[in-house]
């Protein structure tokens, strides 16, 4: 049998893993890292991502005069996040929340730059809040690294390959862990088979670390613990987690004695379309849906109140998974289209991925067309037509039904399309708040000012049915501010910690019942900031 030692070891080579990895090195440990993927693929769920990060009071905000403090994020934080009236359920989220927002300048921000990593000029502003003052952020502090996580994991991944201690790291790709051993009663290390050929290895050290990421990419585990709130499981979920965070090293853990808590915390998108170049079992995109496009229920109708994103990314899945059937229509055009229409993640963003200074003006400016373009030719999920009546025949097809009546959507786009030609002094919801959004810069760059939906230079009309898509786990392994995965009594399981999505990102889970956005690339590199400092101080 294969077998391995080391001083720590490390299961999961995503971003919490390869941070806790470097910072394990510059203090001279023997580094034992295992991961399930290629050397190649590196950098897990975080390699994939458009690479926002929530900061707090950074130059960025800083040269934009926003002003920002550690106080004023932790109040949106605990509000948004609605933790439980019970101080003893979310006693180490909320620390963790506490600690991140007072230090994620340092151990997220600057030692990011003190790797080489930079971020765009203009943090943007997400998840506001559905009300003002009632939670979400109060400000714009979601930074987008240059180069998007792409560029962000390639940095840190040459980081570690080069690092001036790299004799003390055994990195084995393809190495699937199945469980984790124990000696007198400690967590001491771990079994399993490598992917390609089903040898089996163990591996040895007096630390162990859980880094394997969350449980949304098992889409059986996703169904399982799904949130009383959202009703039961849509009939199509789609996968835009990581195919290996399959939840294998949550039941290892807990078979050692860690509990596992707020597994129904889950942060899925609303607007999932599927992958045209799939690349794992339901593989699907997440949308940023158009603002200025209608969302409208499976059949045709607008929901109301209206849906616009950037606000509560949580509620829109909420009140699509309210409807009698858990899938949705975004109703739009193409001059509206070009302006904002997007998908999330470093694949269809290669200005950003490839620092296009360019790319991103010709963007601005002209349009994304090869992004809509690309959308228009190779999904399965969108339709166009030269009138309504034409889309609503086509929407009909798709769904294989005759659910969207034309004449219906026809007086609602119409009297959308008044409320438009309002300006200002419209009343409709969603025009209000289009208002609401275009006065942050950030955001008026990709927002349209009042463009109608029936407008025979736009055509065509463009509808994009969308699914539920499950992305990361809020809930985990419960830990304390050390990393030390918890028992159910509180009391800390001998030589196991957990980093990164498995520990929820920290605590089990830090957010709360929704997140900030950007606490999940951030909560990483805390994790594992917090980790190595706490075996430096401990000595183990």
């Amino acid at each position: 049998m294969e077998r391995h030692a080391g001083d720590i070891l490390i299961i999961g080579a995503g971003l919490a893993g390869i941070v806790c990895a470097l910072r394990l090195l510059d203090q001279g440990r023997r580094v034992l890292l295992l991961d399930r993927d290629t050397e190649q693929n590196l950098g897990g769920l975080a390699k994939e991502s458009f690479g926002g990060i929530l900061l707090v009071d950074t130059p960025e905000q800083r040269r934009q005069r926003i002003q920002d403090t550690p106080e004023q994020a932790l109040q949106d934080w605990l509000r948004f996040g609605d933790f439980s009236r019970d101080s003893a359920v979310d006693h180490w989220p909320r620390r963790w929340a506490e600690h991140y927002v007072h230090d994620c300048l340092q151990d997220v921000y600057h030692w990011l730059r003190g790797q080489g990593v930079s971020f765009l000029p203009l943090p943007l502003w997400v998840e506001r809040g559905m009300t003002p003052g009632g939670g979400g952020n109060s400000v714009p502090r979601w930074h987008v690294v240059w180069g998007t996580g792409h560029g962000l994991m390639q940095t840190l991944v040459q980081r570690l390959l080069l690092h001036p201690q790299r004799d003390r790291l055994t990195l084995l790709c393809q190495h699937r862990v199945e469980s984790l051993q124990t000696t007198a009663g400690a967590v001491s290390g771990c079994a399993g088979v490598r992917e390609a050929s089903g040898e089996a290895f163990e591996a040895e050290a007096p630390v162990v670390i859980v880094a394997a990421g969350g449980i949304n990419g098992n889409l059986d585990l996703v169904r399982q613990h799904w949130h009383a709130d959202w009703n039961r499981p849509p009939e199509t979920l789609l996968n835009g987690a990581h195919p290996y965070a399959d939840g294998r090293l949550h039941q290892a853990a807990q078979q050692a004695g860690a509990e596992l808590t707020h597994l129904d915390r889950q942060w899925n998108y609303a607007a999932g379309i599927r992958h045209w170049g799939p690349r794992k079992p339901e593989h699907g995109l997440s949308l940023v849906p158009p603002r200025s496009a209608l969302w409208l229920n499976w059949r045709g109708e607008r929901i109301w109140p209206p849906l616009v994103s950037g606000y509560d990314t949580r509620d829109l899945v909420t009140q699509i998974c309210a409807q009698d059937k858990a899938c949705s229509w975004q109703l739009l055009n193409h001059r509206i289209a070009l302006k904002e229409l997007a998908i999330s993640g470093a694949e269809f963003n290669p200005s950003i991925r490839n620092h296009s200074r360019l790319g991103i003006l010709r963007d601005l400016l002209l349009g994304n067309r090869r992004l809509v373009d690309e959308v228009l030719a190779h999904s399965t999920d969108v339709v166009t037509g030269q009138s309504l009546e034409e889309l609503a025949e086509r929407m009909n097809a798709l769904q294989g039904d005759q659910a969207v009546d034309a004449k219906a959507l026809r007086d609602m786009v119409v009297r959308y399309d008044q409320e438009v030609a309002q300006g200002e002094a419209s009343t409709d919801p969603q025009r209000q708040r289009i208002a609401e959004l275009r006065r942050w810069k950030g955001d008026r760059l990709r927002i349209c000012k009042a463009q109608p939906i029936l407008d025979g230079k736009a055509l065509p009309l463009i509808a994009i049915r969308e699914h539920i898509i499950s992305r990361k786990s809020l809930g985990g392994i419960h830990t304390n501010l050390a990393c030390e995965a918890l028992r159910a009594d509180g009391s800390a399981v001998p030589g196991l910690y957990a980093i990164g999505e498995a520990a929820g990102f920290g605590g089990g889970g830090m957010n709360g019942l929704r997140a900030l956005e950007g606490t999940f690339l951030g909560g990483c590199i805390y994790s594992a900031q917090r980790l190595a400092r706490a075996l430096s101080q401990g000595g183990r």
